[in-house]
């Protein structure tokens, strides 16, 4: 092993860099400093073998050597009261969270234009010239970046003074979902940064699954009788969201990083690089995983062949690419040639063609779903397309199936998009006569099918068995009704046994009918049971969002109840009051309508009150003490941005999601977008921090944080 002071352990220097590793003591022989002074020693060498293994490709040791310093790291933290904070043993799990709360990016992560066609290419590099002549520069003096555009989750991750602090998804490039603790599991993903960082680094990455993970991993849920994911995007885009973060430890997560959304070198850190391809070196003086599958070439037909090249060789790498990002190297160019909106001027993804193949339709199915609408799906015989085997694929809706004219026994194409989301763009050979006849009653219920549009519902609400179980599934949802113990495959067994056949008969449920099924004991089902008893008394909002009427998520529910106060007011408003309601429009107040009138589903209504299920009336005056005044929030607060909003406008208050001249106060939390404080200085509107708007709210006698 080279020494350079990057690394994070030199061997001459630590004992478990290189094997053959040294023996241990057992851990009751060791005095407090012993075990300190090992477990920092542990942890420098597993930050080593961390970085040589997922960025260097290059690991020193053996797996089993590596998961016997782990675990004797692990021992000692348990042993001894040793610090842990920033220790590798917190990659492998931590406390779940609530929600996902939102959080705003540092800087915006845009989107990038993109094209199929080389033309498109070249078109770019001629704006790229002539945006580069008319600011100054030589535009014959210029270097492209070109490396691989990843099919994965991006995320941004921020590092101050080299410790990993926060990381979010993308979400629409100026808020995303915080994901800190998810992240931080990815063993990939440094917990320290090595050498000399800036004192702020924000980089922008890509989560992925790599391809043998992903089939060894779908191989282990299938053995688990669990639905195996459709493809490895959709793994990491589904482990990533995960609440527990225990759960994405488990799971075989990977990261590549691309780009620097910001770098502040503080008082002695080192200055940002003045070109995109010197970024890319610190990524490795820094630790940070990258691919190395990047050129640096001079001219835009060397970048077209560098995207040919890569196409080529696409199915042998071990993850999952579209097409190719071609960048200007010149940082001080590229401020030159700004950006749009949503794309800077200076980059270009040129992407991959499609991928398609030819298959035959063995028949179509109807599927239910919990809002009842119904879905075709064609079935297919097994076709590989792009390395992924398709069987099944969506026809979405009956105006998609008489647009196709498809029906059972045509040969049709099938056309992965981005390599995701498999669709027949056409028939390619009618083998059949006309399209295929939509079913007009409910496969499942027999009710009557009602069309809107293109769309088809089955009219049998939350009579449908199929509209059921997914109802049951969410009115136990965390935002609903919250009852613990009621996931699918409980619901499947309650269904399966007759023990309920409609959304009261929940409430009908014993212990002793519960503790009667495989796989259930008296303490799981008398947790179940205290939970739908704590259910019986629901906040309006919560038990509104539980029946799973369409177009009504939590916020309309919670505009729902506070416009009427209780649930027989809202129960006979007609579709012109439900549309003076924020939020609710003339689409939204007709669902609503429709769902109440549906005889099914008032029955269902009425028997939950029937069962002692009584929602709780809200107060529609909050009070005006803040009446008049415009609050935007930004940054992590000690409650959801949801929650703080409907403090406010329960007093009165606006709450909107930009900053303007009309705002009265930014509340900016932890981790604060840049872009709000920067419009806030613009606009000269006052900034406080969550403890001074504490002390503003409870000037005007309001309790912060908001309770139930």
């Amino acid at each position: 092993m080279t020494r350079s002071s990057t690394r994070h352990a030199d061997p001459e220097h630590n004992p478990y860099v290189e094997e053959p590793l040294p023996s241990f003591d057992p851990i009751e022989s060791l005095s407090e400093t012993d075990a300190t002074w090992q477990a920092r020693q542990l942890r420098a060498a597993i930050r080593e073998h961390d970085t040589r293994y997922y960025v260097e490709a290059d690991p020193l040791v053996s797996d089993e050597a590596y998961d016997r310093l782990f675990d004797r790291l692990r021992e000692l933290e348990d042993a001894f009261d040793v610090p842990t904070e920033r220790s590798p043993t917190r990659q492998v799990g931590g406390t779940p969270v609530d929600e996902l709360v939102s959080v705003e990016h540092v800087a915006p992560m845009r989107s990038i234009d993109s094209a199929k066609d080389a033309d498109a290419v070249r078109a770019f590099d001629e704006r790229v010239r002539d945006g580069l002549a008319d600011a100054g520069f030589d535009p014959d003096d210029r270097q492209y970046v070109c490396e691989p555009k990843f099919d994965g989750l991006s995320i941004e991750v921020v590092y101050e003074d080299g410790e990993y602090v926060r990381a979010a998804t993308r979400g629409d490039g100026e808020v995303g979902d915080d994901v800190t603790e998810q992240v931080r599991t990815i063993r990939a993903i440094p917990g320290q940064l090595r050498g000399d960082p800036p004192a702020q680094l924000v980089v922008r990455g890509e989560v992925y699954m790599p391809h043998e993970a992903f089939e060894a991993y779908n191989r282990t849920r299938r053995e688990r009788g669990e639905e195996p994911f459709a493809n490895p995007r959709n793994a990491a885009a589904g482990t990533l969201r995960q609440l527990d973060p225990s759960v994405v430890a488990e799971r075989p997560l990977d990261a590549f990083f691309f780009d620097v959304l910001a770098w502040d070198a503080g008082a002695d850190g080192p200055d940002r690089p003045d070109t995109n391809w010197d970024q890319l070196a610190a990524f490795d003086r820094f630790g940070l995983p990258r691919t190395d599958r990047v050129e640096l070439v001079d001219d835009i037909a060397a970048a077209i062949d560098y995207r040919d090249r890569t196409l080529a060789d696409r199915d042998g790498l071990s993850y999952g690419i579209d097409g190719v990002v071609i960048k200007l190297n010149d940082r001080e160019t590229c401020a030159a040639l700004g950006a749009t909106a949503r794309a800077p001027r200076w980059a270009f993804a040129y992407k991959f063609p499609p991928r398609t193949e030819t298959t035959t339709v063995e028949a179509i199915t109807v599927q239910v779903g919990r809002t009842g609408r119904l879905t075709p799906v064609a079935e297919l015989d097994p076709v590989a397309v792009g390395g992924v085997t398709v069987s099944r694929v969506s026809l979405h809706n009956p105006a998609e199936i008489e647009a196709l004219g498809v029906d059972v026994g045509d040969r049709v194409r099938v056309y992965r998009a981005g390599d995701v989301i498999p669709y027949v763009p056409e028939v390619v050979e009618h083998r059949s006569e006309g399209s295929y006849d939509f079913p007009e009653a409910c496969p499942v219920c027999g009710a009557p099918v009602e069309r809107e549009g293109p769309l088809a519902f089955c009219s049998g609400g939350l009579g449908c068995p199929a509209q059921l179980e997914r109802a049951v599934e969410h009115w136990a949802r965390r935002d609903a009704l919250d009852i613990e113990g009621l996931g699918s495959e409980r619901v499947e067994t309650l269904r399966a046994e007759g023990l309920v056949e409609s959304l009261p008969d929940l409430y009908d449920l014993s212990v002793a009918d519960l503790a009667a099924l495989d796989g259930w004991g008296e303490t799981s089902a008398q947790n179940l049971i205290d939970s739908l008893e704590e259910s019986r008394a629901p906040p309006l909002d919560r038990f509104l969002a539980g029946l799973g009427i369409p177009e009504v998520g939590p916020t309309t529910a919670d505009a729902l109840a506070r416009a009427f106060g209780d649930l027989d007011t809202l129960l006979a408003a007609d579709e012109e009051t439900l549309q003076a309601v924020d939020d609710v429009g003339p689409t939204v107040a007709a669902s609503i309508r429709s769902f109440l009138d549906a005889e099914e589903n008032r029955a269902a209504i009425d028997r939950l009150r029937e069962r002692g299920v009584e929602p709780q009336p809200v107060e529609t005056e909050g009070g005006d003490a803040l009446d008049g005044l415009t609050f935007v929030f930004t940054g992590s607060l000690s409650t959801t941005r949801n929650e703080a909003q409907s403090l406010v406008e329960a007093h009165g208050a606006n709450a909107t999601s930009s900053v303007s001249g009309n705002t009265d106060y930014l509340i900016a939390g932890e981790n604060p977008g840049r872009s709000k404080r920067q419009d806030a200085d613009a606009e000269s509107v006052p900034v406080l921090d969550e403890e001074a708007f504490a002390e503003f709210l409870a000037d005007h006698d309001i309790a912060w944080p908001p309770t139930e």
